[in-house]
């Protein structure tokens, strides 16, 4: 049992790992590949290559097949109209088709993996569409995959040719035909530039819309500004009523952003605010500030008294601290219905009052958008404040094992995994590993560090949007599908990497444990919602018990020195060990008689500290820690109020059972707090008289203290007072200490406490 126990524990433990990493090109030739003995299709690696940038990930090799476009091509044999050509580039059992063009243009790119490959030869179909039948063979080009070229970057790309079409089989095979088609065939890895857009044969059963989510991709977050909006007054604010004065506030709302400024106490026609409203916008500022005046007619009625629309272009960006912004009016517009002419609405403007707006982008603060303990990115919105870089942060991505399936395929697991991972403004997101629980992506990014204590974010998921060649999740519940909720993309786990962590030029390859806390216990378009939320823990304030119980073991982890050294101290005092004992009393009387010693001493103690834990320094950076987290040892029900919506979805008696249940915490967490507020007032009550003998006993002993500490020197008192704490037992009483026992019988708030 004990050793299972282990086996698993390990299993969510950080394990290095040792791929082989950087450029793996064999020596050969500095020529054309050559063909192995026997052939086969080793020739791919013949040449010898210079290193690319890709240093941190596995080498993986494709054969890359640009299709650019077509010329001179025949018109239809039996139509004689001019055909509707497309291109079928095979190799092997994967098949790749261009996309459909009202011209013979394409300048489409196909990856075909060499770890998959089954043919030593590439074939390139030209071919015409037909609505009806069978699609015409037009011709082909074949290539010999030992005669194709090497390049990988900072090579120059592989120009095109043209190659003459010619006939597939038959007598007349190699005969030539009518038909040029512009190629480009070469051996490339993951670092060339076609990499990302290219059609994959790995992703070879994903058609429609699910192309573009399975590729990979870099996303860069919107600049957020901070735009401060002062709201100072308005005039000649006439309310709809005659016989009453307004009770003016005004709303502004921008977006989803909806803030208000308070009721001006004193019915007025001219109503002063002088408030600051605080908006979040992102850049290139399309939306507009819609402000509008209102009266408070009753608690749930407010009359509209006018209105203006203001473009964010309009407010000036403030980078600095200058307070000074210049406050502009504006006039306000109320529209009411007067009539219909010509079947038309006619706007009529009754009034038009003023308010007075002092408002700008602030470019000075970074806008927080993620959790301040994981935030990534502390630069200020405006680049003219960014410092210059610390340094390069380089990752890569190499591959997961042991992937649990997320789904059901024709009666099977599945899982689609893709990565994201997140730092500062840029997102990436790698390709879609189709169908695999140990999936293999080998990509690298890099991204500019401005602040070592920072949080790189790396998240796993399984793609749901893979359209209906895709995978069988997606239902009718994706993008264009029948009823039902939209499919979301599952989340597989999540790591955090803090860079402080990090050694300088230095390579760290680990296998990370992904763990993801489920109800059950722990295991191009744009990013979407969900994915996002889970990267920017979203729902990290919402009520855990198994997160407070872990922050609290925390709090008596971070406590436990400080609770052993008041230990050893009392033992000190008590003379458990006459030798240290012996030892502090010599310590004391050398730092008394010798006080310009102390701090040098402190600081001496901690650097020997320091010095003797450097050898034991963590060599690993860290990661999800699933028993300090109290993932292994929560209960089911715990787990399962914790991933409840907001509002709760549960059953009526499951609430109450949990109301009591927190009702029950919140009541030690209130007694805790009472008890500190009562120490804190009965130290007040020491000098505010609420007590008149306590006070009066404490004032004359402050006096008298005074006196003495005035008269004798200070060197003294510390040596009275040091060998008063350490004196013998022999020396001490069992009862409370007189201090300690006038404390407690001080007065506080709690007896007018109901």
């Amino acid at each position: 049992m004990g050793g299972n126990h282990e086996a698993h524990h390990e299993d969510f433990q950080l394990k290095d790992t040792n791929p082989l990493l950087g450029e793996q090109w064999p020596k050969g030739a500095a020529g054309p590949a050559r063909p192995a003995v026997g052939g086969g299709i080793a020739g791919w690696l013949g040449m010898d290559k210079p290193s690319s940038t890709y240093d941190l990930v596995e080498q993986m090799f494709f054969l890359y097949v640009r299709v650019v476009k077509a010329k001179d091509l025949p018109p239809n044999p039996i139509t004689g109209a001019p055909m509707d050509p497309y291109v079928e580039v095979k190799l092997g059992n994967y098949k790749g088709t261009t996309k459909h063009r009202a011209t013979p243009e394409w300048d489409q790119v196909f990856a075909f993996s060499k770890s998959r490959v089954q043919s030593n030869a590439l074939e390139v179909y030209l071919k015409d569409r037909d609505m009806l039948g069978r699609d015409d063979y037009v011709g082909r080009v074949l290539f010999d995959l030992a005669e194709v070229p090497t390049r990988v970057p900072p090579d120059s790309p592989l120009a095109p040719q043209w190659y003459r079409l010619e006939q597939r089989r038959g007598g007349d095979a190699g005969y030539k035909v009518r038909g040029e088609l512009m190629l480009a065939v070469w051996i490339g890895t993951q670092a060339d530039e076609a990499f990302p857009e290219a059609w994959h044969s790995d992703a070879a059963t994903v058609r429609g819309e699910g192309v573009a989510s399975v590729r990979s991709k870099a996303y860069v977050s919107p600049k957020l500004w901070y735009l401060r909006v002062n709201v100072i007054e308005a005039q000649d604010v006439q309310p709809q009523s005659r016989g009453r004065a307004p009770e003016v506030f005004v709303k502004a709302q921008l977006g989803n952003q909806v803030l208000k400024t308070s009721v001006v106490p004193a019915p007025t026609l001219n109503p002063r605010w002088n408030e600051d409203l605080l908006f979040v916008v992102a850049e290139p500022f399309e939306e507009q500030l819609v402000m509008t005046v209102e009266d408070r007619v009753s608690p749930r009625k407010d009359d509209l008294l006018g209105r203006v629309q203001l473009p964010l272009t309009l407010f000036e960006k403030r980078l600095d601290h200058r307070p000074f912004v210049q406050s502009r009016w504006f006039d306000l517009e109320k529209f009411g219905i007067a009539g219909a002419i010509e079947g038309e609405t006619r706007r009529e403007l009754r009034f038009a009052s003023r308010v007075h707006v002092r408002a700008c982008l602030e470019g000075a603060y970074h806008v927080m958008d993620e959790s301040t303990m994981y935030i990534s990115d502390t630069r200020p919105t405006a680049r003219q404040l960014w410092k210059p870089p610390v340094g390069r942060l380089e990752g890569g991505i190499l591959s997961a094992t042991g992937l649990q399936p997320m789904e059901k395929l024709e009666g099977r697991g599945s899982t689609d995994a893709y990565c994201v991972a997140k730092y500062g403004q840029k997102w990436v997101r790698t390709r879609t590993m189709i169908g695999t629980f140990s999936p293999t992506w080998n990509e690298q990014y890099t991204w500019e560090v401005f602040d070592p204590s920072t949080v790189i974010t790396i998240g796993v998921f399984d793609n749901c949007h893979l359209g209906g060649g895709g995978n069988g999740n997606n239902g009718g519940g994706g993008a264009g599908g029948g009823g039902g909720p939209p499919a979301r993309d599952a989340r597989i786990g999540k790591i955090r990497i803090r860079l402080s962590t990090l050694e300088t030029d230095r390579v760290y390859t680990h296998a990370y444990p992904l763990i993801l806390l489920t109800p059950s216990g722990g295991k191009k378009p744009p990013l979407r919602r969900e994915v996002v939320e889970y990267m920017l823990d979203v729902e990290s304030h919402m009520w855990s018990m198994r997160r407070s119980k872990a922050n609290f073991f925390r709090a008596v982890s971070l406590f436990s020195g400080a609770a052993a050294a008041a230990r050893w101290f009392a033992d000190v005092c008590h003379w458990k060990n006459v030798a240290t004992t012996a030892l502090v009393h010599v310590l004391l009387l050398i730092l008394i008689c010798y006080p310009e010693l102390i701090l040098p001493t402190v600081f001496l103690y901690m650097f020997m500290i320091g010095l003797w834990n450097y050898r034991r320094r963590p060599r690993h950076p860290p990661h999800m820690d699933t028993k300090m987290s109290w993932a292994e040892a929560v209960h089911p029900d715990e787990l399962d109020e914790e991933f409840d919506t907001f509002p709760t979805s549960r059953q009526q008696d499951v609430v109450y059972m949990r109301y009591d249940r927190l009702r029950s915490v919140a009541g030690r967490i209130q007694t805790v707090v009472g008890d500190m507020a009562t120490q804190g007032e009965r130290l007040q009550s020491l000098l505010s008289w609420r007590d008149p003998r306590a006070s009066c006993l404490f004032v004359f002993f402050c006096l008298i203290a005074a006196v003495v500490l005035y008269v004798t020197p200070f060197r003294v008192v510390a040596l009275v007072a040091g060998l008063f704490l350490l004196r013998h037992p022999r020396f001490r009483t069992k009862l409370p200490a007189v201090p300690s026992n006038f404390f407690r019988r001080l007065p506080s708030r709690a007896d007018s406490m109901l």
